[in-house]
Protein backbone atom coordinates (compact mmCIF):
# COMPACT_ATOMS: atom_id res chain seq x y z
CA UNK A 1 0.00 0.00 0.00
CA UNK A 2 1.63 3.67 -1.18
CA UNK A 3 1.41 6.08 1.36
CA UNK A 4 1.78 9.84 0.48
CA UNK A 5 4.92 11.88 1.24
CA UNK A 6 3.21 14.45 3.58
CA UNK A 7 1.84 11.43 5.50
CA UNK A 8 4.94 9.68 5.72
CA UNK A 9 6.80 12.63 7.56
CA UNK A 10 3.96 12.91 10.02
CA UNK A 11 4.26 9.53 10.53
CA UNK A 12 8.28 10.02 11.02
CA UNK A 13 8.12 12.96 13.46
CA UNK A 14 5.05 11.39 15.60
CA UNK A 15 7.94 8.81 15.89
CA UNK A 16 10.58 11.01 17.02
CA UNK A 17 8.10 12.35 19.62
CA UNK A 18 7.19 16.06 17.86
CA UNK A 19 4.22 17.12 18.06
CA UNK A 20 2.33 18.01 15.07
CA UNK A 21 2.10 21.37 13.17
CA UNK A 22 -0.66 23.67 14.66
CA UNK A 23 -3.31 25.25 12.06
CA UNK A 24 -2.29 28.72 10.55
CA UNK A 25 -5.49 30.85 11.46
CA UNK A 26 -6.68 32.34 8.36
CA UNK A 27 -7.29 35.87 8.30
CA UNK A 28 -10.90 37.13 8.45
CA UNK A 29 -12.78 38.66 5.54
CA UNK A 30 -12.31 42.41 5.74
CA UNK A 31 -15.58 44.29 5.50
CA UNK A 32 -16.34 45.76 2.12
CA UNK A 33 -15.70 49.65 2.16
CA UNK A 34 -19.63 50.35 1.90
CA UNK A 35 -20.91 48.00 5.06
CA UNK A 36 -21.59 50.91 7.31
CA UNK A 37 -23.37 53.12 4.39
CA UNK A 38 -25.54 49.72 3.88
CA UNK A 39 -26.58 49.35 7.59
CA UNK A 40 -27.63 52.99 7.20
CA UNK A 41 -29.71 52.56 4.21
CA UNK A 42 -30.84 49.56 5.49
CA UNK A 43 -32.47 51.29 8.84
CA UNK A 44 -33.45 54.22 6.76
CA UNK A 45 -36.06 51.87 4.60
CA UNK A 46 -37.12 50.21 8.01
CA UNK A 47 -37.65 53.27 9.59
CA UNK A 48 -35.34 52.92 12.49
CA UNK A 49 -34.17 55.66 14.30
CA UNK A 50 -31.77 55.97 16.99
CA UNK A 51 -33.53 57.15 20.06
CA UNK A 52 -32.79 60.73 21.52
CA UNK A 53 -32.23 61.08 25.40
CA UNK A 54 -35.31 61.71 26.90
CA UNK A 55 -35.80 65.05 28.21
CA UNK A 56 -36.13 65.98 31.68
CA UNK A 57 -39.71 66.14 32.87
CA UNK A 58 -41.24 67.80 36.26
CA UNK A 59 -42.45 65.40 38.52
CA UNK A 60 -46.22 65.25 37.47
CA UNK A 61 -48.60 66.37 40.31
CA UNK A 62 -50.66 63.85 42.55
CA UNK A 63 -53.93 62.59 40.97
CA UNK A 64 -56.94 64.73 42.27
CA UNK A 65 -58.92 62.37 43.97
CA UNK A 66 -60.75 64.25 46.97
CA UNK A 67 -64.68 64.54 47.07
CA UNK A 68 -67.08 66.52 49.40
CA UNK A 69 -68.26 64.88 52.45
CA UNK A 70 -67.33 62.43 54.51
CA UNK A 71 -67.34 58.33 54.63
CA UNK A 72 -69.70 57.09 56.82
CA UNK A 73 -69.51 53.47 55.60
CA UNK A 74 -66.72 51.67 53.58
CA UNK A 75 -67.29 53.02 49.85
CA UNK A 76 -70.42 55.57 51.14
CA UNK A 77 -69.91 59.51 51.76
CA UNK A 78 -72.59 61.62 53.06
CA UNK A 79 -72.24 65.25 51.68
CA UNK A 80 -74.53 67.88 53.78
CA UNK A 81 -75.27 71.30 53.58
CA UNK A 82 -77.76 73.83 55.37
CA UNK A 83 -79.00 77.02 53.31
CA UNK A 84 -80.75 79.40 55.67
CA UNK A 85 -84.06 80.21 54.66
CA UNK A 86 -87.88 80.95 55.98
CA UNK A 87 -89.57 77.87 56.37
CA UNK A 88 -93.06 78.22 55.05
CA UNK A 89 -95.44 79.50 57.99
CA UNK A 90 -98.60 76.89 56.83
CA UNK A 91 -99.90 73.75 55.32
CA UNK A 92 -99.11 73.77 51.36
CA UNK A 93 -102.14 73.05 49.43
CA UNK A 94 -101.62 70.81 46.73
CA UNK A 95 -104.44 71.94 44.20
CA UNK A 96 -101.54 72.95 41.51
CA UNK A 97 -101.38 69.16 41.52
CA UNK A 98 -104.97 68.45 40.91
CA UNK A 99 -105.28 67.76 44.65
CA UNK A 100 -107.58 70.80 45.85
CA UNK A 101 -108.66 68.72 49.22
CA UNK A 102 -105.45 68.19 50.27
CA UNK A 103 -102.45 70.10 52.19
CA UNK A 104 -98.87 68.86 53.48
CA UNK A 105 -97.29 70.21 56.01
CA UNK A 106 -94.00 71.84 54.57
CA UNK A 107 -91.63 69.51 57.34
CA UNK A 108 -92.90 66.49 55.84
CA UNK A 109 -92.01 66.96 52.16
CA UNK A 110 -88.35 65.17 51.18
CA UNK A 111 -87.23 66.43 47.61
CA UNK A 112 -85.19 63.76 46.15
CA UNK A 113 -83.38 63.29 42.95
CA UNK A 114 -80.69 60.85 41.65
CA UNK A 115 -77.89 60.81 39.47
CA UNK A 116 -77.60 57.05 37.60
CA UNK A 117 -75.37 54.97 35.66
CA UNK A 118 -77.92 55.75 32.61
CA UNK A 119 -81.15 56.61 31.38
CA UNK A 120 -82.50 53.48 30.07
CA UNK A 121 -83.69 51.90 33.03
CA UNK A 122 -83.77 48.20 33.67
CA UNK A 123 -81.76 46.31 36.35
CA UNK A 124 -78.82 46.60 34.90
CA UNK A 125 -79.33 50.48 36.06
CA UNK A 126 -77.97 51.59 39.65
CA UNK A 127 -78.10 55.04 41.33
CA UNK A 128 -74.81 56.28 41.91
CA UNK A 129 -75.68 59.69 44.30
CA UNK A 130 -79.52 60.44 45.91
CA UNK A 131 -79.99 63.75 46.97
CA UNK A 132 -82.27 64.91 48.96
CA UNK A 133 -83.26 68.60 50.35
CA UNK A 134 -85.97 69.21 53.09
CA UNK A 135 -87.51 71.65 55.48
CA UNK A 136 -85.40 71.83 58.80
CA UNK A 137 -85.04 73.65 62.11
CA UNK A 138 -81.12 73.03 62.73
CA UNK A 139 -80.83 73.47 66.79
CA UNK A 140 -77.44 75.21 66.08
CA UNK A 141 -78.03 77.05 62.38
CA UNK A 142 -81.47 77.82 62.56
CA UNK A 143 -84.04 77.38 60.03
CA UNK A 144 -83.23 76.40 56.70
CA UNK A 145 -83.45 73.95 54.27
CA UNK A 146 -80.96 70.84 54.51
CA UNK A 147 -79.49 69.10 51.58
CA UNK A 148 -78.23 65.64 51.74
CA UNK A 149 -76.48 63.55 49.01
CA UNK A 150 -75.44 60.11 49.32
CA UNK A 151 -72.32 58.82 46.69
CA UNK A 152 -70.89 55.46 46.88
CA UNK A 153 -67.15 54.92 44.97
CA UNK A 154 -67.35 51.56 45.05
CA UNK A 155 -70.44 49.06 43.45
CA UNK A 156 -70.42 47.50 47.04
CA UNK A 157 -71.58 50.32 48.68
CA UNK A 158 -74.62 50.61 47.29
CA UNK A 159 -76.60 48.39 49.74
CA UNK A 160 -75.08 50.60 52.27
CA UNK A 161 -76.95 54.00 50.44
CA UNK A 162 -80.14 52.58 50.57
CA UNK A 163 -80.41 51.77 54.22
CA UNK A 164 -79.16 55.41 54.42
CA UNK A 165 -81.71 56.83 52.14
CA UNK A 166 -84.52 54.71 53.85
CA UNK A 167 -83.63 55.75 57.03
CA UNK A 168 -84.44 59.27 55.90
CA UNK A 169 -88.21 58.28 54.94
CA UNK A 170 -91.10 58.67 58.07
CA UNK A 171 -94.21 57.16 57.40
CA UNK A 172 -95.23 60.81 56.53
CA UNK A 173 -93.03 61.55 54.36
CA UNK A 174 -94.21 63.33 51.31
CA UNK A 175 -91.78 62.95 48.44
CA UNK A 176 -91.51 65.84 45.66
CA UNK A 177 -89.47 64.94 42.35
CA UNK A 178 -89.36 65.79 38.78
CA UNK A 179 -90.35 63.19 37.11
CA UNK A 180 -89.55 61.12 39.91
CA UNK A 181 -92.52 58.92 40.17
CA UNK A 182 -91.62 57.95 36.22
CA UNK A 183 -88.06 57.24 36.76
CA UNK A 184 -85.80 58.10 40.15
CA UNK A 185 -88.95 56.04 42.48
CA UNK A 186 -89.23 53.00 39.92
CA UNK A 187 -85.38 52.26 39.90
CA UNK A 188 -84.53 52.83 43.59
CA UNK A 189 -87.56 50.49 43.89
CA UNK A 190 -85.78 47.82 41.61
CA UNK A 191 -82.64 48.56 42.89
CA UNK A 192 -83.96 47.84 46.97
CA UNK A 193 -85.89 44.58 45.56
CA UNK A 194 -82.35 43.43 43.93
CA UNK A 195 -80.60 44.17 46.95
CA UNK A 196 -83.15 41.91 49.13
CA UNK A 197 -84.57 45.41 51.21
CA UNK A 198 -87.16 46.15 52.14
CA UNK A 199 -88.83 48.73 49.57
CA UNK A 200 -89.45 52.20 51.66
CA UNK A 201 -91.36 54.08 48.88
CA UNK A 202 -94.39 52.03 48.42
CA UNK A 203 -96.83 53.14 50.92
CA UNK A 204 -95.48 56.64 50.49
CA UNK A 205 -97.57 59.76 48.98
CA UNK A 206 -95.47 61.65 46.01
CA UNK A 207 -96.03 64.77 44.51
CA UNK A 208 -94.28 64.66 40.50
CA UNK A 209 -93.91 68.42 39.60
CA UNK A 210 -93.06 67.63 35.94
CA UNK A 211 -97.07 67.13 34.93
CA UNK A 212 -98.61 70.15 36.95
CA UNK A 213 -95.08 72.16 35.36
CA UNK A 214 -96.58 70.90 31.87
CA UNK A 215 -99.80 71.93 32.43
CA UNK A 216 -99.22 75.61 33.68
CA UNK A 217 -96.28 76.27 31.26
CA UNK A 218 -96.35 74.54 28.36
CA UNK A 219 -96.16 76.34 25.04
CA UNK A 220 -94.77 79.32 27.19
CA UNK A 221 -91.12 78.08 26.58
CA UNK A 222 -89.32 75.46 24.61
CA UNK A 223 -89.39 73.10 26.30
CA UNK A 224 -90.36 72.13 30.33
CA UNK A 225 -86.81 70.72 31.53
CA UNK A 226 -86.00 71.84 34.59
CA UNK A 227 -82.68 73.66 33.29
CA UNK A 228 -85.43 75.88 31.76
CA UNK A 229 -87.88 75.93 34.38
CA UNK A 230 -84.96 77.47 36.51
CA UNK A 231 -84.23 80.12 34.03
CA UNK A 232 -87.19 81.17 32.96
CA UNK A 233 -89.65 80.88 35.86
CA UNK A 234 -86.98 81.15 39.45
CA UNK A 235 -84.14 83.15 37.49
CA UNK A 236 -81.15 80.66 38.17
CA UNK A 237 -78.33 80.41 35.89
CA UNK A 238 -76.22 77.69 36.89
CA UNK A 239 -72.55 78.30 35.91
CA UNK A 240 -70.08 75.65 35.10
CA UNK A 241 -73.04 73.16 35.48
CA UNK A 242 -71.95 69.70 34.08
CA UNK A 243 -74.93 68.02 32.29
CA UNK A 244 -77.09 65.37 33.54
CA UNK A 245 -75.75 63.14 30.61
CA UNK A 246 -72.41 63.17 31.30
CA UNK A 247 -73.25 61.91 34.84
CA UNK A 248 -72.45 58.41 34.23
CA UNK A 249 -68.94 59.04 32.11
CA UNK A 250 -67.88 61.17 35.23
CA UNK A 251 -68.70 58.60 38.09
CA UNK A 252 -67.17 55.36 36.11
CA UNK A 253 -63.83 57.73 35.10
CA UNK A 254 -63.55 57.68 39.14
CA UNK A 255 -64.29 54.28 40.09
CA UNK A 256 -61.28 53.15 37.47
CA UNK A 257 -58.94 55.48 39.11
CA UNK A 258 -58.89 59.01 37.41
CA UNK A 259 -59.99 62.63 39.00
CA UNK A 260 -62.62 63.49 41.06
CA UNK A 261 -62.71 67.00 39.07
CA UNK A 262 -66.02 66.09 36.96
CA UNK A 263 -67.74 63.58 39.97
CA UNK A 264 -67.56 67.39 42.11
CA UNK A 265 -69.73 68.44 39.29
CA UNK A 266 -72.18 65.98 39.47
CA UNK A 267 -72.46 66.06 43.20
CA UNK A 268 -72.65 70.31 42.89
CA UNK A 269 -75.44 69.96 39.96
CA UNK A 270 -77.69 67.04 41.92
CA UNK A 271 -77.66 69.47 45.26
CA UNK A 272 -78.71 72.56 42.62
CA UNK A 273 -81.75 69.85 41.41
CA UNK A 274 -83.36 69.61 44.83
CA UNK A 275 -82.85 73.25 46.13
CA UNK A 276 -84.71 74.22 42.53
CA UNK A 277 -87.59 71.11 43.00
CA UNK A 278 -88.04 73.27 46.58
CA UNK A 279 -88.30 76.67 45.44
CA UNK A 280 -90.19 74.91 42.45
CA UNK A 281 -92.62 73.77 44.68
CA UNK A 282 -93.52 76.79 46.55
CA UNK A 283 -93.57 78.98 43.01
CA UNK A 284 -96.73 76.44 41.82
CA UNK A 285 -98.43 76.79 45.32
CA UNK A 286 -97.91 80.20 44.60
CA UNK A 287 -99.05 80.73 40.93
CA UNK A 288 -102.35 78.43 41.68
CA UNK A 289 -102.92 80.78 44.88
CA UNK A 290 -103.26 83.48 42.14
CA UNK A 291 -104.98 82.02 39.23
CA UNK A 292 -108.60 83.01 39.03
CA UNK A 293 -111.07 80.02 39.84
Amino acid sequence: MSVSADKLRMLQRQARGAAPPSPVPMPAPAAPPDAQHSLEQLRRLLGVRERAPAAWAPPRAPLDRDLPGEEIAPGLRLIQDHLPCELPAQALSLAFAKRPQDCVDPQRLLFFDTETTGLAGGTGTRAFMVGAADWHRDPQRGDGLRVRQLLITTLSAEAAMLRAFADWLQPDTVLSSYNGRCYDAPLLKTRYRLARLEDPLIELDHVDLLFPTRRRYRGRWENCRLATIERELLRIVREDDLPGSQAPAAWLQYLRGGSAGLLRRVAAHNHQDVVTLARLLQGLVDAEAQSPH
